[in-house]
């Protein structure tokens, strides 16, 4: 049996809540050191961070966003 089998195995066994968990962390390992370790951010957002978060989606609304081919052909000008 290989571990990919013994994997399979043990997903099977896992009830939704588990399987869930167990998800969220495999989707983790993917991510470098710094990041799965960086601690969570727990600060509340201020009103500022609010407004500005509103004005962007406002922005994406409107269709003022610039695509990425454009912000990369912009890059390299």
């Amino acid at each position: 049996m290989t571990i990919k089998d013994d994997l399979h195995h043990l997903v099977d066994e896992l009830d939704e809540n588990a399987a869930r968990e167990a998800l969220a962390y495999l989707h983790t390992l993917g991510l470098p050191a710094v990041l799965r370790n960086a601690p969570i951010d727990d600060e509340p957002e201020t009103d500022e961070e609010r407004a500005a978060v509103q004005e962007a989606r406002d922005e994406l609304e409107r269709g003022e966003f610039v695509s990425a081919e454009e912000a990369k052909r912009r890059l390299l000008e």
